[in-house]
C-alpha cells in the first residue's frame, strides 16, 4: 500500500509499504478514505525527531471502511464506516472506565513512561503505524473505532478523530462560566475549533489571538473577537483586560504548545537536538528538553485571578521554567492532557448532522493525495498558500 513516512528531520515522503494485517483477535483493518494532517504532526516533523525512525508511518486522524475484523471483534463488520480516534484504548480498564482513554492501562507505553499508545506518533507512544495511508490496522477495535452513519461526506465526521474532541475537551477543561469569557491563544485548526465550541457551549465573549491574518479572519467570521500577537503580547493583554472589566478572561486556552513564536534560545535548543545522534538527542529531550513558552506565559499573565488555563497545545519539555509565584499568587487552575476522544463522543456526535452547527463540512482548506504530502507538510509548517487544514484522500 501507499503511505506517508518519516525519513528524517523536515523530510517526509510517500512510499510503498506492506499492507497491514490482523495480528490479534481484537484487531480490525480499515480502508482509509480520509486522513488529516495535524499540527501535532509538525512536532514530529522537527522537534520530536529524536524519537522517530526512518520509515515510520505518520498520521492519527483517519476514517474509513472496515475491510476485515479479528475473531474477537463483536461490534464491527466489514463494510461499516468508522472514525478512528488518535489514541488506542481498551474500554474496560480503570482509566477507560473513568473517561481517561488517553491513559488506557492496556496500551500505556510503559517502557517510555507514557500514556496510551497513539497512531503514528513516535517511539514515545508505541511506534504504531499511522493513518496517512491506504489501509490501517486498529488494535482494540471494538473500543477504539467509532461507528458513524453511512450518509454524509467524510468531512462531516473525520474531525471526530482529533480536532473536535481535542477542542471540546479544551473548552470543557477551561470551565468557562455560562456567559463568561475565554481567550484562545493560537488559531490553527484546534484553536479555531475551540472558538466555535466555546461559543456553542455558551461563552459570552470569545477572544482569538494569532499572528496570521488569514487565521484571525477565519475565527472572526465565526464570531470571535480577534487580536494580532505579531507585535508582542503586552498591548493585547491590556486590550483583552479592557474588554473584561480590567480583570482578564475567566479562562485561557493555550492551543499553541511547544513551538510557540519567541523564546529564541529554546527554539535554538530544539533545533540543535534534532541534529544530535538519535540516542543522545532523545536522552537530552527526556531530561533537559525545553519548550518555547511564549503562549503559556501569555496565558498566565492574561487570565483573571482565580481563573482557569486549559493547555491543549502539546508540550514536551522536561526542564521548562515556570513562574510558580505568579501561578500561586493568582490562584490559577491548570487543566491539560491529550484529549480523551471516546469520553466526549456522545456529546459531539449528535452535532454532526446536516445542520453543521460547528462548520465542519467546510473546515478543511485542502484535499490532497498522499503523493502531495511532502509539499503539504512544508506549507503547513510555514503557513504558506492558505494551507490551514489538509485532508488526504488515499
Amino acid at each position: 500500500m501507499k503511505a506517508v513516512v518519516w525519513n528524517g528531520t523536515r523530510d517526509v515522503g510517500t512510499a510503498n509499504v506492506p499492507d497491514p494485517r490482523i495480528e490479534d483477535s481484537g484487531d480490525a483493518v480499515i480502508r482509509v478514505t480520509t486522513s488529516g494532517l495535524c499540527g501535532s504532526d509538525l512536532h514530529l516533523y522537527e522537534v520530536l525527531s529524536p524519537f522517530m525512525n526512518p520509515g515510520d508511518i505518520l498520521g492519527h486522524e483517519p476514517m474509513g471502511v472496515v475491510e476485515e475484523v479479528g475473531s474477537g471483534v463483536t461490534s464491527l463488520v466489514p463494510g461499516q464506516r468508522v472514525v478512528v480516534p488518535f489514541q488506542i484504548s481498551c474500554g474496560h480498564c480503570a482509566m477507560c472506565r473513568s473517561g481517561l482513554q488517553s491513559q488506557c492501562e492496556s496500551t500505556q507505553v510503559k517502557e517510555q513512561g507514557m500514556g496510551a499508545a497513539l497512531f503514528g506518533y513516535s517511539e514515545l507512544y508505541g511506534s504504531v503505524p499511522g493513518g496517512q495511508a491506504e489501509y490501517l490496522r486498529i488494535p482494540h477495535a471494538d473500543n477504539t473505532a467509532i461507528p458513524v452513519p453511512p450518509e454524509g461526506p467524510d468531512d462531516r465526521y473525520v474531525f471526530l478523530s482529533d480536532v473536535l474532541a481535542t477542542a471540546w475537551q479544551a473548552v470543557r477543561y477551561a470551565d468557562v462560566p455560562e456567559g463568561g469569557s475565554v481567550a484562545v491563544l493560537g488559531l490553527g485548526p484546534i484553536g479555531d475549533m475551540c472558538c466555535r465550541v466555546a461559543g456553542h457551549l455558551g461563552a459570552g465573549q470569545v477572544f482569538g489571538v494569532d499572528p496570521v491574518p488569514e487565521r484571525r479572519a477565519r475565527a472572526a467570521s465565526r464570531g470571535a473577537e480577534v487580536f494580532d500577537s505579531s507585535e508582542g503580547t503586552d498591548d493585547l493583554v491590556q486590550e483583552i483586560r479592557d474588554r473584561t472589566d480590567g480583570r482578564g478572561p475567566d479562562a485561557v486556552i493555550d492551543a499553541v504548545g511547544m513551538e510557540a513564536a519567541g523564546h529564541g534560545s529554546a527554539k535554538f535548543a530544539q533545533r540543535m537536538a534534532s541534529f544530535l545522534p538519535k540516542g543522545t538527542a532523545a536522552k537530552m529531550m527526556e531530561t533537559a528538553g525545553v519548550d518555547r513558552l511564549t503562549a503559556l506565559h501569555t496565558a498566565i499573565d492574561l487570565v483573571r485571578r482565580g481563573g482557569t488555563i486549559s493547555l491543549i497545545g502539546v508540550y514536551g519539555g522536561m526542564a521548562d521554567p515556570m513562574p510558580m509565584m505568579t501561578l500561586f499568587d493568582k490562584q490559577i487552575q491548570l487543566r491539560m492532557g491529550q484529549a480523551n476522544v471516546r469520553r466526549w463522543t456522545p456529546e459531539i456526535l449528535p452535532l454532526l448532522d446536516e445542520a453543521d452547527r460547528l462548520g465542519v463540512e467546510d473546515f478543511a482548506t485542502h484535499h490532497l493525495s498522499l503523493d502531495e504530502a511532502p509539499t503539504a507538510y512544508e506549507k503547513f509548517q510555514k503557513k504558506q498558500d492558505g494551507v490551514f487544514k489538509v485532508l488526504f484522500r488515499p
